[in-house]
């Protein structure tokens, strides 16, 4: 088990490089510097936010934003996108049909609707860009844009007669073009977006940590001073529920446990060991299965770059940064990263099965995550190997002589293809089964945490 030298030169600088992106020393270096170029440049504070016509997540958001507009004394500016390069998807064949799953999932929960009847064609994406091109700097932006939406996702959108057929000289292929642009020099790829003086926020799930620093800079409207008192410092869950936007509550699942109403309800988890969202949401997923009382099929698979699904730099940066600030939010230990990638996870998966049929599988996940991704524990050596094991109540010699007659790649490989069968291909992924319905649900993401654990309590009659 051991490793080329360049091999660990270049683990060892991923993990630097990792671990200066995840900080919250690098987050604030990006604010500093992004708020006095803004300055130097004459240029007003603002909130800048990115719509996609054809995004379900866009569609979500602009149910949101007359009331961030509302309760913030900030201009929010309006831009038009379009659906980035398939590379910035991660599995493209998989991402549209995903994406009107999910937000079609978690839409009520977030006091939103949505409603898909077949993916918008590029006509009428055209048509939704033109009739919303010029209404970016309206103060009725956010009804037009959700009735414009609703049309389209209804497949009621059609192009006017007088609608220019050259679409290089529209005023929506315009907009779209320069809110591209304009994203790009930011530094994102995606839709249903904001920016803010240095940092991004993807989707609904992070519009309550844009509201956070919006707070933390006191820049909540005079008429709406209702909301928490921040001295720069994250909101603790608890008080999410003083946001505009906060993540949707989990049903109280704490009394499953003691009788048998979960036992027959299946939880397949999906973790990876080089996932910083894995890592982030393993605790939580913990507590789930413990509170829960489901039964547990741990299902592990490879890392998405491992599998051949691309992460360009604009995106692997974003992440990295992203699952920084959302360990700080949800107090969860992170940051000091030793990166596992290539070798080093090849030769940590190697010994799961026999962790597992040792009865240690969660242990050897929650171990390897902690050791990788919060304790800078060098597990590209045999030595921060060996330590995980120990620490999973394991022999080391027991396990590696056990996982030498262990076929992992046949086991790993059959865990990624039932996930992809689900529509997944990002990690963590969840599929639950059992219960009071007989369907299949399936998600991913550790934002989908609370989803899941609703769905067990709704299959449980709760």
């Amino acid at each position: 088990m051991t490793m080329s030298i360049r091999t660990r030169l270049r683990a060892r600088f991923r993990s630097r490089v990792m671990r200066l992106l995840a900080s919250e020393t690098y987050l604030n270096k990006k604010r500093r510097r992004a708020r006095i170029r803004r300055r130097l440049g004459g240029e007003p504070r603002s909130v800048h936010y990115f719509h996609q016509v054809d995004d379900p997540y866009s569609h979500l958001i602009v149910q949101k934003l007359d009331l961030l507009q509302q309760t913030y004394a900030i201009p929010f500016t309006k831009h038009l996108v379009s659906l980035p390069a398939d590379p910035f998807l991660g599995s493209a064949f998989h991402y549209e049909t995903w994406a009107i799953r999910d937000a079609a999932s978690i839409a009520s929960d977030y006091g939103t609707e949505f409603t898909a009847a077949s993916i918008p064609d590029a006509p009428s994406v055209q048509a939704a860009n033109e009739q919303l091109a010029d209404a970016l700097a309206a103060p009725d932006f956010a009804r037009l844009a959700f009735e414009t939406g609703t049309a389209l996702w209804a497949g009621d959108m059609k192009a006017s007669s007088d609608q220019s057929h050259n679409q290089q000289n529209n005023r929506g292929a315009l907009a779209v073009r320069q809110g591209n642009a304009l994203r790009e020099k930011l530094g994102h790829y995606l839709g249903g977006t904001f920016y803010y003086e240095g940092e991004w926020f993807w989707g609904i799930d992070r519009i309550r940590l844009l509201e956070t620093r919006l707070i933390e800079e006191g820049l909540r409207s005079p008429s709406d001073q209702s909301g928490p008192s921040l001295s720069g410092q994250y909101l603790p869950e608890q008080n999410l529920s003083e946001l505009c936007v906060p993540e949707p509550g989990a049903r109280d699942t704490s009394e499953l446990n003691k009788n048998d109403s979960t036992k027959n309800i299946v939880l397949e988890y999906f973790p990876s060991l080089r996932s910083p969202y894995t890592a982030i949401g393993h605790q939580r997923v913990l507590d789930l299965i413990e509170r829960s009382g489901v039964t547990l099929k741990l299902r592990p698979v490879m890392p998405m770059m491992m599998r051949g699904i691309p992460a360009p730099g604009a995106k692997g940066q974003y992440i990295i940064s992203d699952a920084g600030r959302e360990a700080r939010y949800r107090q969860v230990p992170f940051g000091n990263i030793v990166d596992p990638f290539g070798e080093p996870v090849r030769q940590a998966f190697a010994l799961f099965p026999a962790a597992l049929a040792m009865g240690k599988g969660m242990e050897f996940v929650t171990q390897y995550l902690s050791a990788a991704w919060a304790e800078g524990v060098d597990i590209t050596h045999e030595t921060g190997l060996k330590q995980v094991i120990q620490r999973s109540g394991l022999d080391w010699q027991e396990v590696k002589k056990a996982a030498a007659e262990m076929d992992w790649e046949a086991l790993l490989e059959r865990n990624v293809e039932d996930m992809l069968a689900a529509g997944l291909w990002g990690v963590p992924s969840f599929r639950v089964t059992g219960g009071n319905d007989e369907s299949t649900f399936a998600c991913w993401g550790q934002d989908r945490i609370w989803r899941v654990e609703n769905e067990i309590a709704r299959r449980a009659g709760i």
